[in-house]
């Protein structure tokens, strides 16, 4: 399976090829600032499988992740979590159907506690190299 997105503008195109790894919520302090949210619903996929096509977007960071946003529009586009081998695509920006959320990570920064059917990570699960310690909501 293949996938192209776009910024909002269409400055910016990727390929993602494949199924994502996971789709999370994040939690992290770092993408409610960055967001504006309180948490970031994304799509992991390894840094191989989605690929910028067209386009430059601007690399930046707040604190510790680096980030991709459209020159033009300002979309988010995708983060690159450190040492992880992975591209955290923002959600809004996947055809419908794409993004099947697992998981709440880094819940350690959550604004409040989010009461669903999905498990909720204290901070990485172990397929991010994390504890998988949970939440005890």
């Amino acid at each position: 399976m293949e996938h192209t997105i776009q910024c909002l503008c269409g400055a910016v195109k990727m390929k993602l090829i494949g199924e994502p790894m996971q789709c999370v919520y994040c939690h992290c302090d770092d993408c409610q600032l960055v967001h504006g949210g309180a948490y970031l619903p994304a799509a992991m996929y390894l840094t191989s499988q989605a690929q910028i096509v067209d386009g430059d977007p601007v690399r930046w960071r707040l604190k510790t992740t680096e980030r991709a946003t459209c020159r033009q529009c300002g979309t988010r586009m995708f983060a690159e979590p450190a040492g992880l081998g992975v591209r955290s695509i923002t959600a809004s920006l996947l055809p419908e159907g794409v993004f099947r959320p697992a998981f709440h990570m880094q819940c350690q920064h959550a604004v409040l506690p989010i009461q669903d059917e999905l498990p909720h990570f204290k901070q990485y699960p172990a397929i991010f190299g994390g504890s998988d310690e949970r939440m005890p909501w």
